[in-house]
């Protein structure tokens, strides 16, 4: 099993692979020419788009600066906003449905490791430093009409359903279903969403 295979299965992983790392910089060098680019060169922006993700349906508006990890893990529904300063941690898949609002300083993460500091650095070299922390993954889904509030934060693993609205600063640890109004930290359910 590749490197790869491993990280999105979830399955601890070497984040040195250099088959991980080709992308890592691929998608870096990307973004950066993304968050670049002239406001008004959509064309040039819709390339990079295209080159970056995994999969995008019509009408996307991602306002720089974006940031990602290897970006060909996110895939995105048709008619989809997301604003300013979002960073999506994509060593997982990231899949938002249609019609999404993602509002500015969203954090979507799909990368977690060991709480135990020996198991998330394993064996340290002689000068006590190592090369790459155990890292393991959990995919992130996003479902159709949903709004995430600025500066939230969505933990990997989650399943946020159809119809949700997650408030402002809010800290996602666990699953949100559909047709619902949720927040806090950690986020919970308010009321139904109609």
């Amino acid at each position: 099993m590749t490197e790869k295979e491993k990280m999105l299965t979830g399955q601890v992983y070497d984040c040195s692979d250099s088959e991980l790392l080709t992308q890592w910089h691929k998608a870096k060098n990307l973004i950066r020419d993304y968050n670049q680019t002239d406001s008004e060169n959509l064309q040039e922006k819709e390339c990079i788009l295209n080159e970056l993700l995994g999969g995008r349906g019509k009408n996307l508006w991602i306002t720089p600066p974006f940031y990602v990890d290897y970006g060909n893990n996110i895939y995105l529904g048709n008619n989809c906003e997301i604003n300013m300063n979002c960073t999506f941690l994509d060593d997982n898949k990231i899949t938002i449905g249609d019609n999404a609002l993602i509002a500015p300083n969203v954090q979507i993460y799909t990368a977690f490791h060991p709480t135990n500091a020996a198991d998330r650095f394993g064996e340290l070299n002689e000068d006590n430093s190592f090369q790459f922390c155990k890292t393991q993954t959990a995919p992130v889904t996003i479902g159709d009409n949903v709004w995430i509030g600025g500066g939230a934060i969505i933990l990997p693993g989650v399943t946020i359903g159809d119809n949700v609205v997650i408030g402002a600063g809010s800290v996602v640890t666990k699953d949100i279903p559909s047709n619902t109004i949720a927040y806090g930290n950690p986020c919970r359910i308010i009321r139904k969403n109609r």
